[in-house]
This record gives structure tokens, C-alpha cells and sequence, in this order.
């Protein structure tokens, strides 16, 4: 189904969520209708933060908005369709459209196995009627079936459309782009040169497949390395727990600009619990990469003064490998928790590969290696 008629059955007019490879589609056509508008679209930090803008702009006009995201972030939407939706408390209508990922008997990503098990379920639970859009879904059927949503959302209550991957298709692809030229990729070669055998947790996406594909090249094993498959915006709260309970050890979190803003907070806990031997580094392109390009915030707001707010001890910014290393030496040589954002290109080798390890697999070399230390 073309994308413009699958807006334009939804019938909405304001757009919100987090960016989905499954719904890129969606994604690129509402960048391309109206960018990042206020008034229109808004690219939230997290889903539940998504639902709670949606709830904002019902309340302010009355009309049904749409909130996106991949079927990972039903987890955070949970408390806000409980306790803030639900036609128990204030009956605040609104449309998820959902990326399926991980579908059963679908090829995906281990992260992504068991939470496309219960994606179905999960709406089932939370009692949003759901209707599934596949690739032979026609107008017809999405009319009819929106023609039902209707007089359900006009009860106060939720709906959702749960999108298998090809089910929306476009005409032309977005582009994105930032100033900056440093791949992201030479940036974590700098990293895993200096660090040695000390720790790295290292977050979702690409950040983690290029640190895999660094070490697999040199032949060092990948026991050093935590890889953050899923769990969007949670790679620092780890670094921080394991940093907490290895104070002999330095430990590295090799961040994205999309995750340390998903759950922003964390920077908050580990600036109040002062761990010296915590590093944290936020890969910043400012955009959601691995899911499309989809541009995050950090471009307008200050990622390093943030952190320099929540108590981090030192913190610093680089965009060239020189800087980095210099940054790198700094911070080693001061008591953390220290921040550095590193402002890079957008954009990744397109050979880029995927861990060959499974995730049971890399946990287990890890929490050897931290036996080692």
C-alpha cells in the first residue's frame, strides 16, 4: 500500500512517535510533508513520551492523533495507555501504528524475536482493538476497517494498525545530513584502540555491529564488549551498574545521541552517584540512523551541559580523531563519571554486517572477561 493513502485514510493531521526501519515509509513521507512542525509532527524522545503529546493534542483540539513507533516501544507506552488512556481514567483517544518486528516466521534480529511474539498479545492486554496491514492490504480494507476505529475512538478509546515489514511502500526515499564529517565508525576505532582491555557497553544498532566488525577484524575476541542489541536508552544505566559493582575497573559507555535521550534521566543518576571510574561517551549524529535518518534533537539543545548539570565530573566534546584521542587522555587521567560527545557523519558502510555471536553467547565471554579484571 502506497504510504499517502494509508495517511490519508488514518484521516489525522498531528504525527508523533520514534522512528522505525519497519515504518520508513511512514517516516520519510511525514519528513517530506512537513518536516519536524510543531504543529503537525513531532519526533518524541521515547513512546511514552510520544502517547503523552498525543494526549496533549487531543485535550487542546479534540481530534485524534497517530503515534509511531517500533512494537519495542509498547513497553513504554504501557503506563500512559494504563493510566492515563484508558477509558477507566480520562478515555483519550488516539491511533498507534506499530512496526512489527520480529514477526513469527519472519528472519530478524534476536532482540527482536520474543517481543514480536507478544506484539499482538500486548495490544490484546492493554484492550486496543489491532488490525495488522500487510503488503496485500488494500484501500478498501484499511477504509473499512478504519470506518470500525472510528466508532471506537469516538468511545474514549485506543486503536492500533501493527505493520509487517513491506506493508507500506513510497515513491521517493528521504535524505538526511549534517554538518559534520567524522565517521562514527573511526570514532570507535579511536576508542577500542585506547582502551585496552577495560569494559565497553555499547549501544543499540550500528554503534554496536561496527565495534563487533573492529574487533572481529583484528582478531581480539569480543569478551571486552557488552553489545546493547536492544534495550534503547539502557546502555548507561548497565555501564553504570557494572561500574558501581567493579570499582577496580574502568568502565566505557559508548553511546547515540537518539538513546541517551530516550531515557535521559539515567545521566541524572549516574551524575548523583558519582561513579569515578565511568566513562561516557555519546556518539552524536543527530539523527536515529539506524532506523533511517530521522533527526533527533541533540542538534538543538546542549548533550555536554546537560551532562555538566547532572554532576558529570569533566566533560568535553570532539568531531575529528585528533580530538578525540586528546579528549580520551584527559578524561582517563580524571575521576569520573566523566561525559564526551562526539559529534559525527552520518552514514555507515554499506557491507556493515551483523554479530555473529549470540546474544547469550557475548554476555557470557563478557562477565569472564570481568572476572579477569
Amino acid at each position: 500500500m502506497k504510504v499517502q493513502d494509508f495517511v490519508s485514510i488514518l484521516g489525522a493531521d498531528f504525527f508523533t512517535g520514534v522512528p522505525d526501519s519497519q515504518l520508513k515509509a511512514l517516516c520519510n513521507h511525514l519528513m517530506r510533508i512537513y518536516g519536524v512542525d510543531p504543529k503537525h509532527h513531532l519526533i518524541a524522545a521515547n513512546e511514552g513520551n510520544a502517547a503523552a503529546l498525543a494526549a496533549g493534542y487531543h485535550l487542546s483540539t479534540g481530534k485524534i492523533p497517530v503515534v509511531y513507533m517500533q512494537n519495542s516501544g509498547e513497553g513504554n507506552i504501557i503506563n500512559p495507555v494504563a493510566s492515563l488512556l484508558s477509558p477507566d481514567v480520562y478515555g483519550i483517544p488516539m491511533i498507534f501504528v506499530i512496526g512489527w518486528r520480529g514477526e513469527p516466521g519472519v528472519k530478524d534480529e534476536p532482540q527482536h524475536v520474543y517481543q514480536g511474539k507478544v506484539t499482538l498479545r500486548l495490544m490484546e492486554d492493554m484492550d486496543i482493538p489491532c488490525a495488522v496491514v500487510s503488503q496485500d492490504t488494500t484501500k478498501e480494507a484499511l477504509e473499512e476497517t478504519m470506518s470500525d476505529f472510528r466508532k471506537v475512538l469516538r468511545e474514549g478509546r485506543d486503536v492500533a494498525f501493527v505493520i509487517r515489514k513491506g506493508a507500506l511502500t513510497e515513491d521517493e526515499a528521504a535524505t538526511y545530513g549534517n554538518p559534520y564529517t567524522l565517521l562514527r565508525e573511526d570514532a570507535i576505532r579511536e576508542i577500542a584502540d585506547f582502551t585496552g582491555d577495560d569494559p565497553i557497553v555499547s549501544t543499540t544498532g550500528k554503534a554496536s555491529r561496527e565495534l563487533f566488525e573492529i574487533r572481529e577484524a583484528r582478531g581480539e575476541g569480543h569478551g571486552r564488549d557488552f553489545l546493547t542489541v536492544g534495550s534503547m536508552g539502557h546502555a548507561s544505566s548497565i555501564a553504570l551498574g557494572i561500574a558501581l559493582q567493579r570499582p577496580e575497573a574502568r568502565v566505557w559507555c559508548i553511546d547515540g545521541d537518539g538513546a541517551a535521550l530516550m531515557h535521559m534521566g539515567a545521566m541524572g543518576v549516574i551524575g548523583a552517584t558519582g561513579p569515578r571510574n565511568l566513562i561516557h561517551i555519546v556518539l552524536d549524529n543527530q539523527a536515529h540512523e539506524t532506523v533511517g535518518g530521522m533527526p533527533t534533537v541533540s542538534g538543538k539543545i546542549r548533550l555536554d551541559e546537560i551532562a555538566k548539570a547532572c554532576g558529570y565530573r569533566k566533560v568535553m566534546q570532539a568531531q575529528s580523531k585528533e580530538e578525540i584521542r586528546e579528549a580520551l587522555t584527559a578524561l582517563r587521567e580524571t575521576e569520573g563519571p566523566a561525559f564526551l560527545q562526539v559529534h559525527c557523519a552520518l552514514g555507515a558502510r554499506a557491507d556493515l554486517g551483523r554479530p555473529t555471536t549470540s546474544p547469550r553467547e557475548n554476555k557470557e565471554a563478557f562477565m569472564r572477561h570481568l572476572e579477569t579484571l
